[in-house]
């Protein structure tokens, strides 16, 4: 018998987030989603806006630089009898600091939360999806992940080294019918972060100029649906407008 078909989403934050558009996204294709973050009353109030389009959701309370919380979020999935079918490590943490500035304890706050988690789930999804043969673990990168510039030199070592992570295991597992994708982020997304942190920035860039949440999903949704003969393991998103 056939088993069930999930998705598994760690990173979930902001009503207006990616974590959130994901999650959305993919239960209203019919999979049941696993939503993972470390607040409770976020992550009911996206279940209760899944469960009122007749989406099937569980939540999960998760902590992505915690091995164990990190392994008992696949476990669920699994005990619950699913299968693990998409798995999206979305996790992007960042604190903005000129080089002599960041302390020791940042820089590392930064590497386990963009990658030492990744590393986790990455493992975890992997496991889960091996015995099928099949699924698809999609890690949110950034433009740092590419390139560093001040102030973000901290931000951008531990996004290379995801990229790097992800490099490896679509090497590794793409032979067992593991499709693994890391995926650019080069822009800023529409998105209640930005709103916040910067509106002045949003304001000027004008329509489109920002990446839309419901275009990366549609994106992400895309790529888990390629033909094995034909993958993707590696792709940028960025406006239109954004110069590169």
């Amino acid at each position: 018998m056939e088993k069930k078909c999930s998705a598994v989403i760690i990173g979930v934050g902001p009503e207006q987030g990616l974590g959130v558009t994901l999650a959305k996204y993919f239960a209203a294709k019919g999979l049941h989603v696993y939503i993972a973050g470390r607040s409770e009353d976020k992550l009911q109030r996206v279940a209760e806006k899944i469960r009122s389009k007749d989406g099937s959701v569980s939540i999960v309370l998760a902590d992505a630089t915690l091995e164990r919380d990190v392994a008992n979020l696949f476990r669920t999935a699994l005990d619950d009898g699913y299968s693990v079918d998409i798995a999206v490590y979305n996790v992007d943490s960042n604190i903005p600091a000129p080089l002599l500035e960041m302390d020791s304890k940042a820089f590392y706050t930064l590497w386990k939360q963009n990658c030492l988690g990744a590393f986790f789930f990455g493992k975890e999804a992997v496991k889960a999806m091996k015995k099928l043969q099949k699924g698809t673990l999609i890690f949110t990168g950034a433009t740092a992940s590419l390139r560093a510039k001040p102030p973000f030199t901290a931000f951008a070592s531990a996004k290379a080294g995801l990229r790097a992570l992800a490099q490896g295991m679509a090497r590794e597992f793409s032979p067992q019918g593991i499709h693994v994708v890391h995926a650019i982020i080069d822009g800023v997304i529409d998105g209640e972060r930005a709103k916040n942190q910067f509106p002045d920035y949003v304001k000027s860039k004008g329509q489109d100029g920002l990446l839309q949440l419901d275009a990366i999903a549609e994106t992400y949704w895309a790529i888990h649906k390629q033909h094995p003969s034909a993958w993707t393991h590696e792709l940028d998103l960025r406006p239109f407008k954004e110069p590169f």
